[in-house]
């Protein structure tokens, strides 16, 4: 059985830091694209980032970011704990939303989804 659960979300002052992570089970995690995606209250899904089976480092080519969370949001992975990681720093009160991971790409779809951690930015 194919899971994803997300963790470490939370509130958090404008300007704070988090680090959520996406803990994988049920396939072979380092041969699938793996991305973040945001639902932010009254709003629609919001893909955020996405990084390639064999990511290595920030900016290892094929990984993406949305214009609003460059510069601030990393992607990383680590395929040997088959989990999958987001460093947010200089949060905004726009930031706030249930993140979830998310299997696949844009291309293929995404087949698989975690439950989602909330993440809240306010003072």
């Amino acid at each position: 059985e194919v899971q994803l659960v997300e963790s470490g979300g939370g509130l958090v002052q404008p300007g704070g830091s988090l680090s959520l992570s996406c803990a994988t089970s049920g396939f072979t995690f380092p041969t699938h694209d793996m991305n973040w995606v945001r639902q932010a209250p009254g709003k629609g899904l919001e893909w955020i980032a996405s990084m390639p089976p064999d990511g290595s480092g920030t900016y290892y080519v094929g990984t993406y970011y949305i214009d609003s969370v460059k510069g601030r949001f990393t992607i990383s992975r680590d395929n040997a704990k088959n989990t999958m990681y987001l460093q947010m720093n200089s949060l905004k009160t726009e930031d706030t939303a249930l993140y979830y991971c998310a299997r696949g790409s844009a291309a293929v779809g995404y087949d698989y989804w975690g439950q989602g951690t909330q993440v809240t930015v306010s003072s």
